[in-house]
C-alpha cells in the first residue's frame, strides 16, 4: 500500500522519524554521561536534545497519522495501534523529563538525579519497541510502501508466452 503522504512518490514518515529517534537517543547518551561525570553541559545539551526530539515526534506522526488512517487490514491495524500508543507514550515520558529540566520541575533534577535518566531509559526502551513494530509494518506488510514494479527494460526482457 502506497502511502498516502508522501512528495514525489516518497513517504514523508520514514524521512521524519530518525529525527526524534536519534535526538531523544542523544539525550539519553547525555543523561548516562552525565549520571557518571556530572558535568552540567551535559544537561543543557539533553534538554534542548528532549525538545527538539519532541517537535520532531510531532512532525513525522502527521504522516504517520495519515498512513494509519489508510491501514484496512485489522491484524496489521492491531500493530499499527500498538505503534501509535508506544509514540504516543514515549512522547510523554520525554516531555515529563523535559519538563523536569525546566522551569517548576528544575528543582527535582537537583535533588533526584535519577528521574531523568529513568525516565530517558524508559523512553528509549519505548522508541526501540515501536521502531521495530514500525519496521514490521514496512517491510512485513509493506505499509507506506508503493508497490515494486518492473522498469521498461525488465519487462521488455521478460519472455512472453503466446
Amino acid at each position: 500500500m502506497a502511502s498516502k503522504a508522501s512528495i514525489g512518490g516518497h513517504p514523508v514518515h520514514p524521512i521524519l522519524v530518525p529525527f526524534p529517534i536519534a535526538l531523544w537517543s542523544t539525550s539519553f547518551a547525555c543523561d548516562v554521561i552525565f549520571y557518571f561525570q556530572r558535568n552540567p553541559s551535559l544537561n543543557l545539551i539533553a534538554k534542548f536534545m528532549l525538545a527538539a526530539g519532541c517537535l520532531g515526534a510531532v512532525a513525522a506522526a502527521i504522516p504517520g497519522i495519515i498512513d494509519w488512517l489508510s491501514i484496512k487490514d485489522s491484524g496489521v491495524k492491531r500493530i499499527a495501534n500498538w505503534h501509535a500508543r508506544l509514540n504516543i507514550i514515549a512522547l510523554i515520558v520525554f516531555a515529563i523529563s523535559l519538563y523536569f529540566r525546566m522551569g517548576i520541575g528544575a528543582h527535582w533534577v537537583n535533588y533526584h538525579l535519577r528521574i531523568p535518566f529513568l525516565l530517558s531509559l524508559l523512553g528509549v526502551i519505548l522508541i526501540s519497541i515501536s521502531g521495530w513494530l514500525g519496521g514490521e509494518l514496512a517491510y512485513k506488510h509493506a505499509v507506506g510502501v508503493a508497490p515494486q514494479h518492473d522498469s521498461p527494460e525488465e519487462e521488455a526482457a521478460k519472455v512472453r508466452l503466446p
